[in-house]
C-alpha cells in the first residue's frame, strides 16, 4: 500500500460557531471515528492534522500533526506536514467531517493517478469539485511549501495550478456531504439513521 491517509481536523469551523467538527458526536461516536473506520482498510498509515484538542485526537491511536506555522494557513499546511511526515509515495487527504467517504476511495484515486501519470487527483462528485478529497504525490512537497510561504492558501486553486485531475465519483455523490452548518449536521444524522451505522 503506497498511500498514507491524512485526516484534516485543523479547520476553524467558523460557520459552525467554532465547534471542532471532528469531535462532534454522531450516535455517541465522534465524527472522525467514522472517517477512521472507513479509511483504515484503504491505506498503509493514518495521520491526523489538528491544531487544537490535540490530546483528544491522540486518543484515537494515530500520530497527530500540528502545522509548522503559528498562524492559520489552511489545509495546504496540513498536507505539507503530512507529506513531510510520511514515507509513502502518495498522501490521501480527507476532511474530518466526511463520515460517509467511499470504501474504494484510495484504490480508485491511486489507479486513476497512475494510469494518467498525474501527481495530483481530486474528487468530482457529479455536481461539485471536492478538493479536500485529494491524492497527491510526495514530489509535490516543494510546490506545497512554496504556496504556503507565499500565502497562497486556496486548496482548489493550488490543485489546478499543479495540474490535478478530477476523478468522477458521481456514483457516490452522497458520500461527500459537506458539514458546514448545523443544518448540514442534522441532515447527516438523518442519513446515518438509515445507513449501516
Amino acid at each position: 500500500m503506497q498511500v498514507t491517509g491524512l485526516i484534516l481536523a485543523g479547520g476553524r469551523s467558523s460557520r459552525m460557531d467554532g465547534q471542532d467538527k471532528g469531535l462532534l458526536q454522531l450516535h455517541h461516536r465522534p465524527m472522525i471515528d467514522y472517517v477512521i473506520e472507513r479509511m483504515k482498510p484503504q491505506v498503509k498509515h493514518i495521520v491526523i492534522s489538528a491544531n487544537r484538542h490535540i490530546k483528544h485526537y491522540q486518543t484515537f491511536g494515530y500520530d497527530v500533526l500540528l502545522d509548522d506555522y503559528d498562524d492559520y494557513r489552511g489545509p495546504l499546511a496540513g498536507m505539507a506536514r503530512g507529506l513531510t511526515h510520511t514515507k509513502s509515495d502518495y498522501l490521501l487527504t480527507v476532511p474530518c467531517d466526511g463520515p460517509l467517504l467511499p470504501l474504494d476511495l484510495a484504490s480508485r484515486m491511486l489507479d486513476f493517478a497512475q494510469f494518467n501519470t498525474a501527481k495530483a487527483v481530486f474528487v468530482f462528485d457529479g455536481r461539485y469539485k471536492q478538493p479536500t478529497y485529494n491524492l497527491i504525490h510526495k514530489d509535490l512537497l516543494p510546490q506545497l511549501n512554496h504556496a504556503i510561504t507565499h500565502k497562497k492558501h486556496k486548496l482548489g486553486q493550488w490543485l489546478i495550478d499543479n495540474d490535478a485531475l478530477p476523478l468522477d465519483f458521481s456514483d457516490q455523490t452522497s458520500a461527500f456531504l459537506n458539514i458546514n452548518t448545523l443544518d448540514d449536521f442534522s441532515s447527516l444524522n438523518k442519513i446515518l439513521n438509515k445507513s449501516l451505522y
